[in-house]
């Protein structure tokens, strides 16, 4: 009825040295007889006398104290127990039987549950409750060792565990305590554990072959066959290569689709699951519905076996035609053992290549040019026709200009000029005409910038000018108008010397013939006739001019260039003499010497 467990101080410092010395009171207070002496002890000092001569006998000193926590260190008590789980979700068990260890720790009196780890259990085991000092009621009263003993239930956090048995040394440690130990009890086992190890009955062999040896013998062997699915007869319907496996190890049949680069179809990895396939139903009734969700070895009479796959065969499975046209090395093997079939002559099925229908091209419709309106015809989204993007930079801002003039029968449109450049970086053309006062004709941009094609080439293949078409004299057709080409620009003979391996003889040397007077009139300029002199004489002629008549300066000009037909500049002394009686301008003999009987327009 001991409720105090206190223990006496036995530990200190004295002087900055720790010492231990021996406890006054024991636990809980009680008295000490370890320093005092026994009842024999005073007898013995009664009736013997000393032994000694010199001085006091002197005595042994007493044995030196222990505490608990080093006496019963390492020293447990484990007892085997078991309690019973509720199992409310399952229809097979309705409790469990889970056995257990409890350890007892003597050297601080704490407790801890351990239940043994099953494999593949699905069970949280292991330590079900950590090692600490168990409340045993509400009173904060601990467990101790004297509250443990066999065949009784031991109350933990709600759960009560029945403790069967223990080890010898619990049980010995028991026994020298004065507590009588119980016998021990049989551990319960868990019913549904021993219900799943009970071996199974053995069911009864069919009669007809035995799957499970036909599993083992043909395990992991296929039969593979390649065949053609034609799908013509459904919409959008195509001739389908396939695969189709069938596994000896359960006669099932699985189809695959092979699939190529875009070939426009979903990849999906199976056409046919794996399945035994039916080949001849049993006679239904007319009232039973043909659409099943499964189908049963009743409701079938024969399905697919080995013998009903071979190459040249048509085969149907599940609604759809296969035909079978070779199979594997191993399929081989498999039929010349079984069946003694020989011929493996695989089928041709490749198609015949279609012969390629050749393209029409429609005739140009006159909009754009020829290629950008081809792209219509090649592409549902039609594309900018691809340029010479190297051209284009060597030849970037390169223009060649040319004065033409309008062939037509229109007595209005003999003195119209036009000015048409053409653009070496993409070989366009465009004409431009000078606007002239009071001529009536609005002038500006005559055709924008385009390609041009020759007289007599086709829209399958244009012909475009080139600047090795345009000559002085020669007659360009644009659109159905036709000009020829009068005056070029001094660029032009330079360009045309510079690539002169580019370009005929003939154009390079009509455009050096229509610029060589002009470099005669420079050079004789240059070389013998001073500035100064020319420009007196020009004065001296216009003061001649001044003294007559006033005349018409405008019809005065279109008169020399009417008569200059070769555009050169330049008239001879006959037409030049006729002009100047036509328009009243006196004729010098003075001055005809000094221009030499030959003058230039521009000074007339």
């Amino acid at each position: 009825q001991k409720t105090s467990f206190h223990r006496c101080q036995t530990m200190d410092f004295k002087n900055g040295y720790a010492f231990f010395r021996l406890p006054r009171e024991g636990v809980g207070g009680d008295t000490l007889f370890a320093n005092q002496l026994s009842q024999d002890e005073l007898d013995d000092l009664c009736t013997k006398g000393a032994t000694l001569t010199y001085g006091q006998v002197k005595r042994p000193a007493p044995s030196r104290f222990t505490p608990a926590f080093v006496a019963y260190d390492k020293k447990v008590l484990k007892f085997d127990a078991y309690f019973m789980e509720e199992v409310a979700i399952s229809a097979e068990e309705h409790y469990r039987i889970r056995q257990v260890g409890i350890y007892y720790y003597l050297e601080d009196d704490s407790m801890c549950i351990i239940e043994p780890k099953v494999k593949n259990s699905g069970l949280l085991q292991g330590k079900l409750m950590r090692r600490h000092r168990v409340p045993k009621n509400v009173h904060r009263d601990y467990y101790h060792w004297k509250d443990l003993n066999l065949g009784i239930d031991l109350t933990i956090y709600g759960r009560t565990y029945r403790l069967v048995n223990c080890d010898s040394f619990t049980k010995v440690f028991l026994e020298s305590q004065g507590i009588v130990v119980n016998p021990p009890e049989e551990l319960v086992s868990d019913p549904y554990t021993e219900q799943r190890q009970t071996p199974a009955q053995k069911r009864l062999v069919p009669t007809g072959p035995d799957p499970f040896r036909q599993f083992l013998a043909y395990d992991t062997k296929v039969l593979r066959f390649y065949a053609i699915w034609d799908d013509t007869n459904c919409a959008f319907g195509d001739h389908h290569p396939c695969i189709i496996h069938y596994f000896l190890a359960d006669d099932t049949v699985e189809v695959r689709e092979v699939h190529k680069r875009n070939d426009g179809r979903d990849p999906f990895p199976v056409l046919m699951r794996r399945q035994r396939l039916p080949k001849i139903f049993v006679d239904k009734n007319k009232n039973f519905p043909s659409c099943v969700l499964e189908i049963t070895d009743h409701e079938v009479q024969e399905w697919y076996s080995p013998k009903d796959f071979a190459i040249g065969k048509t085969v149907t499975l599940l609604g759809r035609t296969f035909f079978i046209y070779d199979c594997d090395k191993f399929t081989q093997d498999f039929y010349r053992e079984k069946y003694g079939i020989t011929d493996f002559q695989p089928v041709d099925v490749n198609k015949k290549p279609l012969e390629k229908v050749p393209q029409v091209i429609p005739p140009y419709n006159g909009f754009g040019i020829p290629e950008d309106s081809l792209q219509n015809c090649l592409s549902l989204f039609p594309k900018p026709p691809r340029k010479d993007i190297i051209k284009m930079l060597e030849n970037n801002l390169k223009v060649l200009r040319y004065q033409v003039a309008l062939e037509s029968p229109v007595p209005e449109d003999k003195n119209r000029r036009f000015i048409l450049s053409y653009f070496l970086a993409d070989d366009t053309i465009c004409i431009y005409e000078p606007p002239v006062r009071n001529s009536g004709i609005t002038g500006g941009k005559y055709l924008r910038r385009t390609k041009v094609t020759k007289p007599g080439s086709t829209p399958e293949n244009p012909i475009y000018y080139e600047p090795s078409d345009f000559t002085i004299g020669s007659t360009i057709e644009v659109f159905g108008h036709r000009f020829i080409i009068t005056d070029a620009d001094e660029y032009v003979l330079n360009y045309l010397e510079r690539n002169a391996e580019s370009f005929p003889a003939a154009t390079v040397q009509s455009i050096r013939d229509h610029f060589l007077p002009r470099k005669v009139v420079v050079e004789t300029t240059s070389s013998g006739f001073p500035k100064k002199d020319l420009d007196d004489l020009i004065v001296e002629v216009q003061k001649e001019l001044k003294l007559q008549e006033p005349f018409d300066t405008r019809q005065f000009h279109e008169a020399f260039h009417h008569c200059d037909t070769e555009g050169s500049g330049f008239l001879d002394k006959t037409r030049f003499l006729t002009l100047c009686d036509r328009f009243n301008v006196p004729t010098s003999t003075i001055l005809l010497k000094k221009v030499r009987w030959k003058g230039c327009c521009a000074c007339g």
